[in-house]
């Protein structure tokens, strides 16, 4: 009797985006508080990719914390440091990357993202932000008398350049599966060419 061949079970979306990416990695950008590291971790988990943390590799080059690093040097040292650590991290092969809300405001920066990875902006809001960010104290950014001014300020100077990201994917208080669901579908959609099933007052493509 011929053999019997049974069809081939149709690939999985994560499967088939981790092969178009290639090389390219997934970057999560976004505000301090958008949930960078909660969902590139359940991302990465999805995709079968390295995790990596900007924040966390910055610590481990410099041997000091972020604040230490503010305090010490200043801003436009960790800054500089932040652009050489996402520069060697996108170098080293595709991963789920998280970066600081700093990170894709320097042109540079933003345009090595653009050309070895696709990039999700985790938008959330000020009352997001500021419902999440008040559990940790030690936040440079936020060392000031009015933090919450300090927020919506960085928001309006950040958003618009947020926006020149590949995906859009609003952070809000649903479970944090739902947010990896919609990041899996609209890098499917992206990288893929396919239409992504989820509804447009939730995700967006933006290039």
């Amino acid at each position: 009797m011929p053999e019997t061949v049974s069809p081939a079970s149709p690939a999985s979306p994560e499967a088939e985006i981790t092969a178009a990416l290639g090389t390219r990695s997934v970057v999560l950008i976004g505000m301090m508080g958008a949930g960078k590291s909660t969902i590139g971790r359940r991302l990465s988990a999805r995709l079968r990719l390295p995790f990596l943390d900007a924040d966390t590799e910055i610590e481990a080059a410099a041997s000091m914390s972020i604040p230490d690093i503010f305090e010490t040097h200043g801003e436009p040292h960790f800054r500089n440091g932040e652009a050489r650590v996402i520069a060697r991290l996108l170098d080293s092969g595709p991963a789920v990357l998280a970066t600081g809300g700093g990170a894709f405001m320097r042109e540079d920066t933003r345009n090595r993202i653009g050309s070895k990875a696709v990039s999700i902006w985790l938008k959330a809001d000020l009352d997001i932000i500021m419902k999440r960010v008040k559990r940790r104290a030690d936040r440079p950014l936020l060392q000031t008398a009015d933090p919450a001014a300090t927020v919506g300020r960085l928001i309006s100077e950040r958003e618009p350049v947020y926006k020149s990201a590949d995906i859009t994917i609003l952070s809000r208080d649903v479970p944090h599966e739902k947010i990896v669901d919609e990041c899996i579908d609209a890098l499917h959609g992206w990288v893929c060419g396919g239409a992504g099933k989820l509804a447009s007052n939730t995700l967006s493509h933006t290039r």
